[in-house]
């Protein structure tokens, strides 16, 4: 039988794993200069000043504020 608890790691690592490889390539592409200018979660542009800051940025201000406070 398969403990719950378990199969919710397991999931959780794979979440973690898809996130990261999703992270990577979007680092990858912005640093080749194909990154989005968009935000991946509201679809607003990116302030240029952000994304000359930090070029893996693929959340606008706002939405990555949100994100850390886990909203």
């Amino acid at each position: 039988m398969i403990n719950p608890g378990n199969r919710a790691i397991e999931l959780a690592e794979q979440r973690t794993e898809q996130e990261r490889d999703a992270a990577v390539s979007r680092t990858v592409a912005a640093l080749d200069g194909a990154g989005t200018a968009d935000c991946i979660d509201c679809g607003e542009a990116i302030d240029p000043a952000r994304k000359a800051a930090l070029p893996s940025a693929c959340r606008c201000f706002d939405c990555q504020s949100l994100r850390e406070r886990g909203n």
